[in-house]
């Protein structure tokens, strides 16, 4: 049986992808239903000029719900900027680390406090964004005033709050990531406004047919360099005492454990990104000197912007790492059930000797993530192309897309049918062939 028949054949796994496209599909439709008291007219006069700023970004990642000002205009990212802010806490913050090893009820109670600073911080930006709306020109609000302030920001933050909802619920009760996949459909479902773009300006003469070959190649070497390194692995040799119990040997086998070189995916850029349009948003929004200064040096293509993006990418890169995969917890399971890495004895070397390792791998890795999300930006900024064809996005779809095909195969793994990916195919049980 192939994977695709195994996906139709699995009840399961059936509803589980129908209801996360359900689910995305809600999305899609409340980016178009419009936050009220505004001039939709006037608001895309007013977009059309921040193509490429820090507004293009944040568009981008809204899946165009910022240029309709939308109920969904905030997106996701004060969720994720307040899954930053908690994830760092925990960290330095003794009554959070001792919930985190709570285990399962301590993670419900972080992600309660999640919650509650995501709507604070929905809040903050949604009247940063209301007030600044008032002094556009032209006029894009039609009764400025505190009233139109806070039925934006209440609206703004319900949106955010149901689409934060809506992620919980992919991720409870779908396929994937419910989050990541939410930023996945809003960044694929702007590609053929992209490639309509891109043609007008060829038609226009504006982009010539050598630059869009150009566009085309680095877009297609930049899928290949993210499919051909999120699939590379360094892989430690393990081997297994024999233990004899009865008249039976255990163990005695040689495996290994393999370490990706990017063990924390697409989180890095999407938490950097989340970081440096928080405070641009705000600087963007008021009218004062000092503060403009400071957004025009975090736009997308600036010195500032880029040096700071590579190093919160870098930082967030061994962060979560270094939060995710738990060296000692590794090291203590391998000796737990006899297992030693040849040459390395077993406990604290053990853990050492990992993340040794460990960290010259995740050190590549945000090399590598660095040059993905900045270089091709840097190569298509003068040629007056679609932001939305920046590294970020395009490391946001593989990544989420292989995550997500990775969670099905599994599943039908589990299930003992044949892989869902064309290398992988294990043979499925007699019953169903």
């Amino acid at each position: 049986m192939s994977g695709i028949t195994g996906l139709v054949k699995i009840e399961e796994l059936r509803k589980r992808i129908l209801f996360s496209i359900f689910i995305l599909a809600v999305y899609r439709v409340g980016v178009h239903i419009p936050t009220p008291g505004v001039d939709a007219v006037a608001l895309q006069q007013v977009f059309s000029r921040m193509t490429g700023t820090i507004f293009g970004w944040f568009n981008l990642f809204s899946g165009g719900a910022l240029e309709r000002f939308s109920i969904f205009a905030l997106g996701v990212m004060p969720y994720i900027s307040s899954s930053i802010i908690f994830q760092l806490l925990t960290v330095v913050w003794p009554y959070l680390h001792e919930l985190q090893k709570e285990g399962e009820q301590g993670r419900k109670k972080i992600t309660q406090y999640t919650r509650y600073g995501t709507v604070l911080l929905c809040f903050v930006q949604g009247f940063g964004i209301a007030s600044g709306l008032e002094h556009t020109s032209p006029p894009v609000v039609i009764e400025p005033g505190f009233a139109f302030r806070l039925l934006t920001t209440c609206t703004l933050t319900a949106g955010t709050v149901f689409l934060m909802w809506l992620g919980e619920q992919i991720s409870e009760r779908g396929i994937g990531n419910g989050i990541s996949l939410i930023i996945f459909a809003g960044i694929a479902a702007r590609i053929p406004q992209g490639i309509g773009s891109t043609l007008s300006l060829y038609r226009s003469g504006e982009l010539s047919f050598f630059k869009i070959l150009i566009v085309l190649a680095i877009i297609l070497i930049t899928f290949f360099c993210i499919i051909f390194v999120e699939r590379g692995a360094r892989r430690i040799p393990v081997q297994y005492a024999k233990r004899i119990v009865g008249r039976k040997v255990y163990g005695g086998q040689n495996t290994h454990l393999p370490l990706k070189v990017n063990t924390s995916g697409v989180i890095p850029p999407i938490f950097a990104s989340s970081l440096i349009m928080f405070p641009a948003t705000i600087a963007t929004f008021f009218p004062n000197k000092y503060l403009q200064q400071i957004a025009s040096q975090i736009q997308p293509g600036a010195m500032l912007y880029e040096i700071m993006f590579v190093g919160l990418i870098v930082f967030f890169c061994f962060f979560y790492t270094a939060v995710t995969f738990k060296t000692d917890d590794v090291a203590d399971n391998l000796k737990k059930y006899g297992g030693f890495i040849p040459g390395i004895r077993p406990g604290p070397p053990t853990a050492e000797y990992i993340d040794y390792v460990l960290s010259r791998i995740t050190l590549g890795g945000a090399a590598y993530i660095s040059i993905i999300c900045v270089l091709p930006t840097l190569l298509t900024q003068n040629m007056k192309v679609p932001f939305y064809f920046g590294g970020t996005s395009v490391l946001i779809l593989v990544g989420v897309a292989m995550d997500t095909a990775a969670q099905i195969e599994t599943f039908l793994l589990s299930r003992n049918y044949e892989g869902f990916m064309k290398h992988t195919r294990i043979k499925g049980r007699s019953a169903y062939s």
